[in-house]
């Protein structure tokens, strides 16, 4: 079974695909700025990976067979400064995998490299990203594949849409909505609730990472997701529901974000055959 180097390890999404390596009985060298759980199978390293200094060097005595980039400041905020601050800091730990000889590769993705797009996105779908979120991403995919182009690598960047679940340490609208019934609000200011977004639970993604790394026979954008669309109102209402949360969406009270289609989706067909294999 595959050892593999999984950054941001400590990370929303990176604890639940940590687990499902786990599970799928790999072994993984977890690096982040601090140690998580101790459970078996996994071994912490701690270190600043988007330090010029990091010395990747310490990863060579597990010899892993892959890795995964999942580590990214402020995923939330799609306008921080730090998405551009810190690209060259993630391509350069990418060169860094690649000197290495890790012979499989994957970074985390998001559907916010397309920009405005109505329908779903394939590998092929043309990319205009409008925050400064998309457009680092977008960046550091364009000069990933082109720095592994001549390489002897295994190349897949995983494509991540709109997640939930864990939703109370999250900064998504659903972890805002927890907290806000949990401090006795009973409304909640809202957008129109129209647009159509690929929902996909944290723990799922997770399961579809983890069987990403775990092949090697579907390479290049990998959309991570469920391959559906559904309204952000049917989505939020059915998670208030669900929940059993004391609370009212006061629609329109914002407007819907400029960026945002109308209807998008990821084209599932490469994840479905992960998945199906």
């Amino acid at each position: 079974m595959k050892t593999i180097v999984v950054t941001g390890a400590c990370g929303y999404i990176g604890k639940h695909v940590v687990d499902a390596l786990l599970n799928r009985g790999a072994r993984v060298v977890a690096l982040d700025l601090n140690e998580g759980a101790k459970k078996p199978g996994i071994t912490w390293v701690t270190g600043n990976l988007l330090d010029a200094e990091f010395d990747a060097s310490v990863l060579e005595e597990f010899k892993p067979d892959a890795c995964l980039h999942l580590a990214w400041r402020n995923g939330f905020n799609h306008n921080a400064e730090t998405h551009m601050l810190d690209l060259s800091g993630h391509y350069r730990f990418l060169c860094k995998m690649v000197g290495l000889d890790i012979k499989q590769i994957a970074v985390m993705g998001s559907m916010h490299e397309v920009g405005y797009w109505e329908g779903p996105i394939s590998e092929e779908t043309p990319c205009n990203p409008v925050s400064l979120y998309g457009i680092a991403k977008d960046a550091l995919r364009r000069a990933f594949f082109a720095r592994v182009k001549n390489e002897d690598i295994i190349a897949q960047w995983l494509r991540g849409y709109y997640i939930y679940g864990d939703d109370i340490a999250s900064q998504s609208i659903f972890g805002k909505i927890l907290r806000a019934d949990a401090e006795g609000q009973k409304t909640f200011p809202f957008t129109s609730g129209k647009n159509k977004y690929d929902f996909i639970k944290v723990s799922e993604l997770g399961d579809q990472i983890a069987s990403c790394l775990l092949q090697d026979s579907v390479q290049g954008i990998i959309n991570c997701c469920s391959g559906s669309p559904l309204s952000l109102g049917e989505a939020v209402e059915g998670f208030i529901a669900e929940n059993g949360l004391n609370i009212k969406l006061e629609y329109g009270k914002f407007p819907d974000r400029p960026y945002d289609s109308p209807g998008v989706w990821g084209d599932a067909s490469k994840i479905n055959q992960i998945m199906g294999a």
